[in-house]
């Protein structure tokens, strides 16, 4: 549901504004595509693209890992959880260049068979990563030298945190950046044309390297 104007809570497909200001300002075209109740086959919708971002959002429900829902877990988003896993796996299956952006990180990970940490602070005793509703954290992320993602950004990176999940597992991608307190923070498939997950949110700040990278690898 969103609101504009004299219009309240009107279903809406959606998304924040700084990911389309990033990919325009790469010299790319955004396209959004809505969740669908019933997304079927993706390959059609795949075949239009030049390139992929899976962006920001709820939670992935634990049953698409194999799991019971920690007492933390958000409302289920059946239609995101549906069309992102589809859309991912076709992605894959084209070797479309691929981006996925805190949650679009996790469903990556969880499309190829991993899982992830339902509730971060569990794992590292404390809430930096996502400090108050609303509110992002910030905290450096080191990266793995000779990896694309430090071809692209550096070494390190000062990031925008909003996330209380995180991936545990990634079979096929490998982690390529860590938080201090050692959560991945990115993983990549280096052996395709361009695929690569970040925990944090690089649409909030100006930086655009991995936007760039993304329609670079796109063209």
């Amino acid at each position: 549901p969103a609101s504009w104007g004299v219009w309240r809570d009107v279903p809406a497909a959606l998304i924040p504004r700084a990911y389309v200001d990033h990919i325009l300002q790469s010299g790319g075209q955004p396209l959004i595509i809505p969740p669908e109740r019933d997304c079927g086959e993706m390959s059609g919708v795949i075949a239009v693209l030049d390139g992929l971002i899976i962006a920001g959002g709820v939670d992935l429900a634990p049953a698409r890992y194999g799991e019971q829902p920690h007492e933390s877990i958000q409302a289920e988003r059946v239609d995101r959880d549906d069309c992102e896993l589809a859309l991912v796996q076709a992605a894959v299956d084209a070797d479309l260049p691929l981006l996925g952006i805190c949650r679009g990180m996790q469903v990556m990970a969880v499309a190829g068979g991993g899982t992830l940490i339902q509730h971060v602070p569990d794992e590292v005793g404390h809430e930096a990563h996502s400090p108050v509703p609303a509110v992002y954290g910030r905290h450096e992320v080191r990266i793995q030298d000779g990896s694309r993602l430090a071809a692209i950004i550096g070494e390190s990176i000062d990031v925008a945190s909003y996330h209380h999940q995180a991936v545990r597992s990634h079979p096929g991608y490998t982690a390529v950046a860590h938080a201090p307190d050692g959560l991945v923070e990115a993983m990549e498939a280096s052996e395709t044309s361009f695929r690569i997950g970040v925990q944090w949110h690089p649409e909030i700040d100006a930086d655009n390297r991995l936007f760039a990278a993304l329609v670079a690898a796109a063209g």
